[in-house]
C-alpha cells in the first residue's frame, strides 16, 4: 500500500504544482481585469483559447467566472497547502486532498456537462479539460486512503527512533 500511496503522491504533486502556478496566473484572467497581467501571460491565454477554441474562456458565462473564482478562493489555497503536505509528509494531507477533489470533481461536472451539452466543443477542447475530472477522483481516493504511519513526504528518508532511558 505504501508504494501505491508514494504513486498516487507523485502524480497529486506534479497537478497540484501545475494548479498553483497556472490558476493565479492564467486562469485568473477569466474573472479579473487583462491589463493587470503582463502580455506574454495575456498572449498565452489568448493563444490557448484560439488553439483548443474554449468558448467557456472567451465568452465568460457566469456559471464559469463563479467557478473560476472558487477554485480561486478556495482550490489554489488547498493545492498550495497539498504540496507541503506531500513534500512534508503531514497527516492532515488525507483532509485537503478530499477537500479539493470533491470541490474539483463538482465544478468539473458542471463544465464538462456545458461542454457535452452546448455541441459546441470541440474533441480537442473536451481532451483538455477531462483529465481534471480523472485527477479530482485521483485527489478523492488519496483523501480516503489511510494515513501510512511512514514518513509519506517525497524525498525524505525515516528518521532513526530512539528510545528513551529512564
Amino acid at each position: 500500500m505504501g508504494a501505491f500511496l508514494k504513486l498516487i503522491d507523485v502524480i497529486l504533486f506534479i497537478v497540484f504544482l501545475v494548479i498553483a502556478i497556472a490558476a493565479p496566473l492564467l486562469d485568473a484572467q477569466t474573472c479579473l481585469p487583462s491589463n493587470i497581467f503582463p502580455d506574454i501571460l495575456v498572449n498565452l491565454k489568448t493563444w490557448y483559447t484560439h488553439q483548443y477554441g474554449d468558448y467557456l474562456v472567451s465568452e465568460k458565462p457566469h456559471f464559469f467566472v463563479g467557478l473560476i473564482w472558487l477554485e480561486l478562493l478556495f482550490a489554489w489555497p488547498l493545492a498550495l497547502a497539498s504540496l507541503y503536505g506531500i513534500v512534508a509528509g503531514k497527516y492532515w494531507l488525507r483532509t485537503t486532498c478530499l477537500l479539493y477533489g470533491v470541490s474539483t470533481l463538482t465544478s468539473m461536472v458542471a463544465i464538462l456537462s456545458e461542454l457535452v451539452g452546448s455541441g459546441k466543443a470541440s474533441e480537442k477542447l473536451l481532451k483538455m479539460y477531462s483529465p481534471f475530472m480523472g485527477f479530482a477522483v485521483l485527489a478523492i481516493l488519496r483523501g480516503l486512503l489511510p494515513h501510512s504511519r511512514k514518513s509519506n513526504a517525497i524525498g525524505t528518508r525515516p528518521s532513526l527512533v530512539r528510545k528513551k532511558r529512564a
